[in-house]
């Protein structure tokens, strides 16, 4: 990313923050390119103190070190929630719902994503004063409908 392009987003951050008085973002850190890039922009643009980084394993996740490795290299307050007694909590109540023993594959695949989301939200809004939720994602997953 060139600096020119950086600063403008940067700043562009300031701005949105000041004008709709936000304190603390919370974003979720997958340890992947694009999670990577947004909090460090805010951190840039807000404070480290003010960029809360939560990581959202599905019950083991074998790269979370990744993850981790961000949120210290940033130097960013974080936490973890896994999200994998809900999902299985979920999946089982949809399939009773539904009187069937299972759910779909798409089910199974798409659910981790929106609790994930679910999760943001819940942080930023138990957080005090509240806090913005970043989106992460990029074009094609704004194409498919996970921003």
């Amino acid at each position: 990313m060139n600096k020119t392009l950086t600063e403008k987003i940067i700043e562009w951050i300031r701005n949105y923050f000041k004008k709709t008085n936000g304190r603390k973002v919370v974003i979720g850190i997958s340890g992947g390119k694009d999670s990577t890039v947004c909090a460090a922009l805010c951190v840039k643009a807000l404070g480290k103190e003010n960029v809360i980084g939560v990581m959202m394993p599905n019950g083991i996740q074998a790269d979370i070190s990744d993850s981790k490795a961000v949120c210290k290299i940033l130097d960013i307050p974080n936490c973890t929630v896994n999200i994998n007694e809900s999902y299985k909590a979920l999946i089982k109540e949809v399939a009773n719902g539904l009187n069937r023993d299972d759910v779909a594959n798409d089910t199974k695949f798409n659910l981790p994503p929106r609790l994930r989301m679910s999760t943001l939200y819940a942080i930023a809004q138990s957080l005090p004063y509240g806090g913005r939720v970043v989106n992460t994602c990029n074009r094609s997953e704004d194409y498919i409908g996970y921003s």
